[in-house]
């Protein structure tokens, strides 16, 4: 008799979770990912111009100054040409993110310094081994572009500004590109 019980209750029990998961599974249909790729859904505060217009501006800082570190520590050429393409590239998608900005009527700044986290990161791409240098400056390329691929996409998305949502949108390709390009540099310096 008593296993009986025990049976009950753990279908109870099973039942009660099936249903507290159906409700979870209810809550996530409400908040869809904007980006189905992306492993990670869209935190509340990216859909915001300002906490958006913030993480491009920093990536964008951060890409251009990594980019000027390698033109100057790599001894690779391809490694090298890619650092320039990353300088080019991102100071033109940080006009093209201000010129967005100001159509918006928004009044946002970008922020002029990194954040914490950037400015580590710089520092320890500084800091390597310079026989190490052209895989570690390639490896964090390609986690800060699809950092940046899912940051756009989130935003392209689910953005609360038709005018940031569209440059966004815009930058969207040339991100993509950006992260092909360092994951085939990236696995050819293995």
């Amino acid at each position: 008799m008593n296993r009986h019980f025990l049976l009950v209750g753990v279908a109870a029990l099973s039942l009660t979770l099936a249903a507290c998961g159906q409700k979870n599974d209810q809550t996530a249909a409400v908040a869809p990912d904007a980006n189905p790729a992306a492993t990670i859904p869209t935190p509340t505060d990216e859909t915001s111009a300002p906490e958006f217009v913030a993480k491009a501006a920093a990536g964008d800082m951060f890409e251009i100054e990594a980019g000027r570190i390698a033109l100057e520590r790599s001894v690779n050429a391809e490694v090298k040409a890619f650092a320039q393409m990353m300088v080019d590239g991102h100071a033109r998608t940080t006009a093209d993110l201000k010129t967005a900005i100001a159509a918006s009527g928004l009044t946002i700044t970008p922020p002029a310094m990194l954040p914490d986290d950037k400015s580590t990161a710089l520092a320890d791409l500084r800091a390597v081994d310079a026989g190490d240098f052209d895989k570690k400056y390639m490896a964090g390329q390609v986690d800060a572009h699809q950092a940046t691929l899912n940051l756009m996409s989130r935003y392209a998305q689910d953005g609360d500004n038709p005018q940031i949502k569209a440059a966004a949108a815009a930058m969207l390709p040339t991100i993509q590109e950006h992260l092909d390009k360092a994951r085939t540099l990236r696995d050819s310096l293995t």
